[in-house]
């Protein structure tokens, strides 16, 4: 099937899809600064520029949008066209997920990951958050 805009056109459009402060990502920090949560945001020095840090517990949170990091959620599916270019390129992201959390891991880090399907019910997100950070003011 053939795309409807021009490969120029395409590439403007892609190059806005958003790697940092998505909904998703938002959603999160806000109910867990609601909490009583203070994090750090993108550090880039961490493998896999993780999206929310918390530095003294050593504790990492991913937020992952379900179609770019092949969630097998209903939200992660691949699209029906093009599949030559967007199963290795969803496939590439896995990989180098996998290949950063082993690395962050290797630092010492306990790393988690929040899928933008799981965010759809904030409150069972938090309780799953909460456990992997504990509780807010202790280590």
């Amino acid at each position: 099937m053939a795309d409807h805009v021009t490969r120029k056109k395409r590439s403007a459009i892609m190059a806005l899809v958003k790697t940092r402060h998505t909904g998703p990502e938002l959603l999160a920090r806000k109910i867990l600064y609601r909490q009583g949560y203070r994090y750090r945001l993108h550090r880039k020095d961490l493998p896999g520029v993780p999206d929310i840090v918390f530095p003294i517990r050593k504790k990492a949170i991913f937020i992952h949008g379900c179609f770019w990091h092949g969630h097998g959620c209903r939200y992660g599916r691949l699209p029906k066209s093009k599949l030559y270019y967007w199963r290795p390129k969803i496939l590439a992201n896995r990989i180098r997920d996998v290949l950063k959390r082993r690395q962050l891991r290797k630092q010492g880090w306990a790393i988690f990951i929040v899928w933008q399907c799981q965010l759809k019910t904030p409150l069972r997100a938090l309780n799953k958050m909460k456990m992997f950070l504990g509780p807010v003011g202790g280590l």
